[in-house]
């Protein structure tokens, strides 16, 4: 075992914390710096592996002009179902690792002041890490499934034990609505297995969804060869491909999502079959995927567990719930939905977009409305993931516009972008609410005031990230959301304008609150005397956020390097499909190619 073996060091990565986890176990109770000092060595070693990723030293690194899966490797985990150990990292999944582990850090110092049951929130806390780890590298569904389903219970409790005075009811609607959304993904995985063959793919395919390994100065040819003779799967495969006879034909089933989305591209895509409804298997699994992923998100109109939840959990479980938590939703969306059944994605286009545009502008309103100041930065990340659901639905790549993909690619990456960048600032933004909660034990934005005055270090910081949240241009906010609302024009003119004026209300909740918090005169609430300089702790957690806040919104190439490539291909390979499975309405079916010539000479 060697750390220049992938299959060593992304398990590493992901299993890191939940090793310190099982560390901790053995801790005696009451020794509590102890126990925050070994979560915090693990959460940083962690941190460490995967910014080693960037160093490009010969051994496993990535590499940000590689637009196919990095380091993909499988090994049998349940063979009798072709379920598999399966992880794989591209310009997806990596910036969303590299968030994760950063953020649990700085989470975690954020989280010094707990004191009740410190070993158990430590354990809960490291748990909840690996799962989310877990669930951006997994490349097998079942892998996938049960890594999401690990981050349900750690977080429940977390909310519901160290939470606020509703923190039962927060935890029990956050499982409940969480859990829903499960179910529903859970029958679209069975949906998709069942659907499935793996014998529809060529050798191609095979090797580069990782299903037939291919060692180094080997073809795809060679390797799947020697896969159908020595592997029990590729023997299975070689069996059922020699079938002559109909009616003892069979399908080889699996759960590798890079396979599933090969199967999902195909022209006789199984997933094509009509079902319920006269749909097809596709239309049904996308909806089911979708709305469990949007229940994460959250969007409209099953959003309302969010507000509670964050409001309830402590300080650092909310920089991770928005930080993270709710990124996995739009990772499900990019990573799962469009590439396995992009015949419903296309079909439903204007439905997403029009989640998305109704969830930023519910959610910018219903900040506005609020008094509580963390319930108001709840709400805003509502608004702000809405434009990553309206990027992601831009399937602008259509016969009207040409098959171009342009606009398209600008939509996913500013929606990948914006995940990213509000990462960083809505962690930023609850952790500043919960530096001033901590002192004055009150959230009420009409009570404020005066904090300039009292907490200059601390006020400055605050509204750099409160202005990082509000898309200032120079800070992170600003690069996703412009791309999103530029690709939409091409998609529909009247979303983008709703889009374009979101940035209103989103200035105008931003700019109030930051009035009546830290500007006027004095300071209107309870415990004015607790308001004392911002310790160095709260500083170690505040000035990395505002950093990259300015560094992502000044030099946005540092990010799109790693990202760009791997969204591209995939924009792109989803517009090809277009071309020829969505031909121009007068168009013969038999002349599908052409149909860009057709579209670009009349644009009917």
């Amino acid at each position: 075992m060697s750390l220049n073996d992938p299959v060593t060091y992304l398990s590493l990565l992901v299993f890191l914390p939940a090793l310190g986890a099982l560390v901790l176990a053995f801790f005696p109770r009451g020794n509590d710096e102890a126990i925050k000092f070994t979560s915090l060595a693990f959460t940083v070693a962690t941190c460490l592996l995967a910014f080693g990723l960037f160093v490009h030293n010969g051994g496993v690194d990535f590499k940000p002009d590689t637009a196919a899966m990095q380091h993909l490797f499988a090994l049998p985990w349940i063979p009798s179902f072709n379920i598999q150990y399966l992880m794989g990292l591209d310009g997806i999944s990596f910036p969303l690792v590299v968030l994760t582990a950063f953020l649990s850090v700085l989470a975690m110092v954020a989280s010094w002041p707990i004191v009740k049951n410190v070993k158990a929130y430590c354990i809960l806390f490291l748990l909840l890490e690996t799962g989310m780890l877990g669930v951006f590298m997994a490349l097998d569904f079942f892998l996938f499934y049960v890594f999401w389903e690990v981050m349900l219970l750690p977080m429940y409790f977390l909310i519901g034990v160290w939470g606020g005075p509703r923190r039962e009811y927060a935890a029990i609607k956050f499982f409940l609505y969480t859990l829903f959304g499960s179910v529903l993904m859970l029958i679209a995985i069975l949906m998709l297995y069942f659907h499935s063959d793996l014998t529809m793919l060529s050798a191609d395919q095979l090797a580069a969804t990782g299903v037939v390994p291919v060692q180094e100065n080997q073809s795809a040819s060679e390797a799947f060869t020697l896969w159908q003779q020595d592997d029990p799967v590729g023997q299975e495969f070689a069996a059922i491909k020699s079938e002559s006879d109909p009616d003892r034909a069979r399908k080889l089933h699996t759960f590798n999502i890079l396979a599933l989305q090969q199967i999902g591209q195909l022209d006789n895509s199984p997933f094509k079959t009509l079902v319920w409804g006269s749909r097809s298997v596709q239309w049904w699994a996308f909806v089911l995927l979708f709305i469990g992923f949007v229940i994460k998100v959250p969007s409209v109109p099953v959003h309302t567990w969010l507000p509670d939840a964050h409001v309830e959990a402590p300080t650092p479980i909310s920089m991770i719930l928005a930080g993270i938590l709710l990124k996995m939703g739009g990772y499900g969306i990019i990573r799962i939905c469009y590439p396995i059944c992009p015949d419903a994605g296309y079909d439903l286009a204007t439905v997403v977009c029009g989640v998305g545009v109704v969830s930023m502008v519910w959610g910018a309103f219903a900040a506005l409305a609020q008094k509580d100041f963390k319930r108001m930065v709840a709400y805003s990340s509502v608004s702000h993931m809405g434009y990553v659901v309206l990027g992601l639905g831009v399937w602008s790549a259509y016969w009207g516009t040409g098959y171009n993909a342009d606009y398209w690619k600008m939509g996913v990456t500013g929606a990948m972008y914006q995940m990213i960048a509000h990462g960083i600032s809505s962690a930023g933004m609850f952790f500043m609410v919960g530096v001033v909660y901590d002192r004055v034990h009150h959230r009420d934005l009409n009570q404020f005031g005066g904090l300039f005055a009292k907490m200059p270090v601390y006020s400055g910081l605050a509204v750099a990230i409160f202005f990082a949240g509000l898309g200032l241009p120079g800070l992170c906010g600003f690069i996703g959301e412009v791309f999103v609302v530029l690709s939409v024009w091409k998609f529909s003119q009247v979303l983008a304008v709703i889009s374009a004026a979101v940035v209103i209300l989103t200035a105008a909740y931003i700019l109030w609150a930051i009035q009546r918090v830290y500007l006027g005169a004095e300071y209107r609430g309870p415990h004015p005397e607790a308001l004392t300089p911002i310790t160095k702790r709260e500083l170690s957690v505040a000035v990395p956020l505002v950093v990259l806040a300015i560094v992502f919104g000044v030099y946005p190439k540092i990010l799109l390097d790693y990202m760009q490539p791997t969204l591209d291909q995939q924009v792109v390979t989803l517009a090809k499909w277009t071309e020829v499975n969505k031909p121009a309405p007068s168009t013969p079916l038999e002349a599908r190619i052409p149909a860009r010539d057709v579209a670009l000479a009349g644009r009917p």
